[in-house]
């Protein structure tokens, strides 16, 4: 489990944005302090010293979640690419 940072602010769109201290992938899983789900890892943007993470909400009330920290989980699901022959 990785913690992804504070939320700042719910977008108009309802994706929920915060200041990323740890990069998860795009699709992992978001949960909360209570381990409740939250939704998943929509977009990473901005500087890549500085980079903000926009979540997909699964929730209806989103306010509540400003200033609270949010973690990611890896999907484990990630299967291997194969080539072209399946080698």
């Amino acid at each position: 489990m990785k913690r992804l940072g504070h939320v700042l602010h719910i977008s108009s769109s309802r994706r929920i944005i915060l200041k990323a201290q740890a990069l998860p992938r795009i699709g992992d899983e978001v949960i909360d302090e209570n381990l409740k789900r939250v939704g998943t890892v929509f977009d990473i943007f901005g500087s890549v010293t500085s980079p903000y993470l926009a979540v997909r909400s699964e929730r209806k009330e989103l306010q509540c979640l400003v200033g609270s920290v949010l973690y990611a989980v890896p999907s484990s699901s990630r299967r291997k690419e194969k080539g072209k022959y399946g080698r």
